[in-house]
């Protein structure tokens, strides 16, 4: 929001966009009444929709002309995300209206400032707070549009290991299967029964292996907060022979039902880069109250990470189930 501090951008009087949008105090010093959000994952977006802002998905945006005046954009960190933002903002910009985009120093900012000049020229730029803010001049057209295309489809889903999963950039282990999840899949007990579910699921990897492995689930819930990644997931699960759901969800926030079993390879880090294990020990705290007694807690994680503790503290037995290559994987076992 610094250009508008300053008064070296105006704030429009039509409608604004905000890509990636985060709930912020700078934000709401401008009238928000005509600006419409976008955020797929869904902390940030519940925090909006506290704070009273109206927040739509992507392909109900996609589908909009070219109609705002302002757009704001955060890029991601992955590149290839990054710039189909960028794409996507400069296509949503009303004949006249400006593009403004900020990127923190350590996650791209230069390469995003030099990829807006690359695509529609720049109006100006700022740094500070560690972060840089850049924007275009007024768009009349002049943008290159056979680039914007191609940035465009690079946030497009594709076939990934062979085609048997679809993924996208920016997703988590987005191209490849994570080895942490690896390691937890190939020790996954046979006889998972009942009713499980797949905290923090990604693009349905684990999800899929359990479905292949444990002939006797007979239902599957899973959790993830990225909505990007969700959207995969159910793609890549939609010939699953039991019933399956599909939860976009702050798993910290608590579960909605109980289950027999729930595997996890929990989050560490926040939307950028923080270090957050506290987030991996609310998983095991929500695991624990949603697991029926006697049900079981497949964990994998960092073989650093402080996760000991909380799972003495929430289940009747723990125990290593394998370590390899800095990882480890943990059962637990709910008291009855």
């Amino acid at each position: 929001m610094l250009p508008f501090d300053r008064g070296d951008l105006a704030w429009p009087a039509g409608p604004a966009l905000f890509l990636r949008a985060r709930e912020g105090a700078a934000l709401h010093r401008y009238p928000l009444g005509r600006l419409l959000a976008e955020q797929s994952y869904r902390p940030q977006a519940d925090a909006l929709m506290r704070a009273g802002l109206q927040v739509a998905d992507a392909e109900a945006l996609d589908a909009l002309p070219a109609r705002h005046a302002l757009v704001l954009a955060l890029p991601p960190r992955q590149r290839s995300e990054a710039r189909a933002v960028l794409a996507r903002a400069v296509r949503l910009a009303a004949p006249g209206g400006f593009v403004v985009a900020a990127v923190a120093n350590d996650e791209g900012a230069r390469s995003g400032e030099a990829d807006l000049k690359q695509l529609a020229g720049l109006g100006g730029s700022l740094s500070k707070y560690h972060s840089r803010v850049f924007w275009t001049a007024p768009l009349h057209g002049t943008h290159d549009a056979a680039l914007l295309e191609r940035w465009r489809a690079l946030d497009a889903p594709r076939p990934i290991l062979g085609g048997r999963f679809v993924s996208r950039p920016g997703v988590f282990a987005w191209d490849r299967i994570d080895p942490a999840s690896a390691l937890l899949a190939s020790l996954l007990p046979a006889d998972l029964q009942g009713d499980g579910a797949d905290l923090g699921a990604g693009y349905g990897y684990l999800s899929s292996e359990i479905l292949v492995r444990c002939a006797q689930v007979r239902s599957l819930d899973l959790y993830e907060a990225e909505a990007r990644a969700l959207d995969l997931a159910r793609r890549n699960l939609a010939g699953a022979k039991v019933e399956v759901g599909f939860h976009w969800h702050d798993v910290t926030a608590g579960l909605p039902r109980r289950y027999d079993f729930i595997v996890s390879n929990p989050p560490f880090h926040t939307q950028g880069s923080a270090y957050r294990p506290d987030i991996g020990r609310r998983f095991i705290a929500v695991a624990a109250q949603a697991l029926r007694p006697g049900g079981q807690l497949w964990l994998v994680a960092n073989r650093h990470l402080p996760y000991e503790e909380t799972l003495n503290e929430a289940f009747g037995q723990v125990r290593v189930a394998g370590e390899r290559d800095g990882f480890k994987v943990i059962a637990a076992i709910r008291a009855r």
